[in-house]
């Protein structure tokens, strides 16, 4: 299996085909021999306890206990991109690697234990509902998103084309939830937008797919071809996407070094350099965030200010940088893990952190682009 197919993001995104996404280097995992070491022993002892002592034993359903003791371990570990998923929701999970892309359209995230909308894709079944960056989801299909995981709510959105689901949204600054009802539709992946703002080119990436790349090339021959003085590169609501669409993205802004790390739980350290790009430029470059810039936009935000090859302007990211790790188990369910962390070059953790902007603005919208006009025009001869 190739780099690019086995590491996939997670930000979670609510479409059947990038519902793993960036801030988890999505794999496959196979299970090896393990030392469990303390306190299985207490857990087989209660168990052995429960089934044989308790008084009503035909009350007892040991699938049901051995799935509350594996929500129980994942629970304690209080990580929002850790989860259990039962047999329906890891095969839904496996169709997101096939390559399906049907869904409503929006990338999640979690914050402050909630399940929150980070980016609604553009001309999306979700953006065409009324669904925002910054939405709380607070039940889908009458089922409270209170302690569910990002896993959960992705398969409980995502289904066929045609089919509705009914989110109960409460919208930034609101009081009162408003329930919405999104048709699921066949979601485009146009990555990258492009227009000439007099002599600065403005690039807008959505998301990183494997076309994101692609996309790119013919917009910076494009640039050179305009005689652009400089770029402003929007990541604002970025999700994330594909590690080798970013790590690709960013060698077009870099001529060498390193882009990211990925550091293990013995500590183990991958660096992933930039790749040879037939097209490049070494232009002036603003590079646009936000609180719901995250995952692949925060690795390529920050590889470009370590390398001080562009300013960083807006609000801090989302601060979403782990790399995740799908096991199936022998009922059928599945176990999604954290196993890594991603860092910058320079050696600073993007997990729970984000990407500090150089310029710390709290324009948004047009007024944002405007400010990085007037810096690169003033900057650039």
């Amino acid at each position: 299996m190739s780099q690019r197919v086995k590491i996939i993001v997670i930000t979670l995104l609510l479409l059947v085909s990038l519902a793993l996404s960036f801030g988890a280097g999505y794999t496959l995992g196979i299970l090896k021999p393990v030392d469990y070491g303390r306190g299985i022993g207490s857990v087989v002892e209660a168990w052995d306890i429960i089934v044989e002592e308790y008084v009503e034993k035909d009350r007892i359903d040991v699938d049901s206990l051995a799935e509350a003791a594996i929500r129980g371990m994942v629970e304690a570990l209080e990580d929002p991109y850790t989860a259990y998923l039962d047999p329906e929701a890891y095969e839904l999970s496996l169709a997101d690697i096939e390559g399906r892309y049907e869904g409503i359209g929006a990338a999640v995230g979690v914050r402050e234990g909630q399940i929150t909308i980070i980016a609604p894709f553009a001309d999306s079944p979700a953006a065409a509902a009324g669904i925002k960056a910054g939405d709380i989801i607070l039940e889908i299909d009458d089922r409270p998103t209170s302690g569910m995981s990002l896993v959960e709510a992705a398969a409980f959105v995502r289904g066929p084309r045609g089919t509705t689901v009914r989110l109960l949204i409460l919208h930034q600054g609101e009081t009162e939830p408003e329930e919405i009802e999104v048709v699921r539709d066949e979601i485009l992946l146009t990555s990258v937008h492009f227009e000439m703002m007099g002599d600065i080119a403005y690039i807008n990436i959505t998301r990183f797919t494997e076309q994101t790349n692609d996309e790119l090339s013919p917009v910076l021959l494009s640039v050179g071809q305009q005689e652009a003085r400089g770029i402003i590169l929007d990541l604002r609501s970025n999700p994330g996407g594909l590690l080798g669409a970013v790590i690709d993205v960013t060698s077009r802004f870099l001529s060498d070094g390193v882009v990211l790390t990925v550091v293990d739980n013995e500590g183990g350290r991958e660096t992933h350099q930039v790749t040879y790009q037939e097209v490049t430029t070494g232009l002036p470059m603003v590079v646009l965030v936000d609180g719901f810039s995250a995952s692949g936009s925060e690795v390529l935000a920050g590889a470009l200010q370590d390398h001080a090859r562009a300013i960083v302007a807006g609000t801090t990211t989302f601060g979403k940088g782990s790399v995740n790790k799908l096991y199936q188990l022998q009922d059928g369910s599945g176990l999604y893990i954290t196993i890594a962390r991603w860092y910058t070059p320079s050696g600073r953790l993007i997990e729970g952190q984000g990407i500090v902007p150089d310029y710390e603005l709290e324009l948004t919208g047009e007024d944002l682009i405007n400010w990085a006009l007037d810096y690169l025009m003033a900057s650039s001869p």
